[in-house]
């Protein structure tokens, strides 16, 4: 399990980093997140390399007197499984977002603002639970610290709030599903075979696994169309292999199609051309 990650200074600047919360020690301000909108609604997508930029939107309503500098301290929007008093695992903002003052009052301002947050397969996400539906919430971090060690002593004093049930956002595993008919060329109304594997990132193992059992269509699209047609629906075996059969007769594209399923996100293969003669 990931420890909550909270507001320190490091060099000058506030950094996010793995600390167990300490009991609080200071007030935390009272800040209301509303409208929270996490990769326009759609489910994000994360294969096994690369970082996936997520936009996020809110609103924050915060005292009037309360300055959030992203040096001493920050607020944003955070990703979380589990229970906000116990995460599972959690994804949070590490950037200062850019806000706008849309209202005020004697004792609030609110604020329209836009951040993202940056998920990374090889530090946030650990294992199969992480392909879920998380929740979202809000958090802020503040940190007082006391460095100068002259008088032999040197102080550092966190705070810490979050805020949860601001919405949802869902992670999926990226697939890939690959394709290739054969023999090539080949005679009209001989039979060709068509050969694929559905894979999925799988996190533990920072590479592709096969995706058993799983449906997938194959396709044809005729040389000279736009346009592709299911011929057949197949199910994928051990290793996540796919195999069909279909009778030659014009020259054009094979492809397997996996839909998707709720942990993930949909794969198309690229047409494989056939000859036929």
């Amino acid at each position: 399990m990931r420890k909550l990650a909270i507001g320190a200074v490091v060099s000058g600047a506030l950094a996010l980093s793995a600390l167990a919360v300490p009991a609080a020690q200071a007030a935390t301000p009272d800040l209301v997140f509303a409208d929270v909108a996490v990769n326009n609604g759609k489910a994000i997508v994360v294969g096994t390399t690369n970082e996936v930029t997520v936009p996020v939107t809110y609103t924050l309503t915060r005292p009037a007197d309360l300055t959030i500098d992203y040096k001493n301290n920050a607020a944003g929007v955070l990703l979380y499984r589990g229970s906000l008093a116990s995460f599972d695992n959690e994804i949070e903002s590490d950037a200062s977002p850019v806000c706008t003052t849309t209202a005020t009052t004697d004792t609030t301002v609110t604020e329209s603002c836009s951040d993202t947050l940056t998920v990374d397969p090889s530090y946030n996400l650990f294992e199969a639970a992480d392909a879920t539906t998380w929740k979202v919430g809000g958090f802020y971090g503040q940190v007082t610290s006391d460095q100068d060690d002259s008088d032999d002593k040197v102080s550092f004093e966190y705070g810490f709030a979050a805020w949860g049930n601001k919405g949802t956002a869902k992670i999926q595993r990226a697939a890939k599903v690959t394709a290739n008919a054969s023999p090539e060329p080949v005679k009209k109304g001989k039979t060709i075979t068509v050969t694929g594997k559905l894979t999925r990132a799988n996190w533990e193992t920072g590479g592709y696994s096969g995706y058993v059992s799983q449906q997938a269509t194959l396709q044809f699209r005729a040389k000279g169309s736009e346009t592709y047609s299911t011929v057949k629906t197949v199910t994928s075996s051990t290793g996540g292999y796919l195999k069909s059969t279909v009778t030659a007769s014009k020259d054009g594209y094979y492809r397997y199609v996996f839909a998707g399923t709720a942990t993930t996100a949909a794969a198309k293969a690229t047409g494989d051309f056939i000859d036929v003669q």
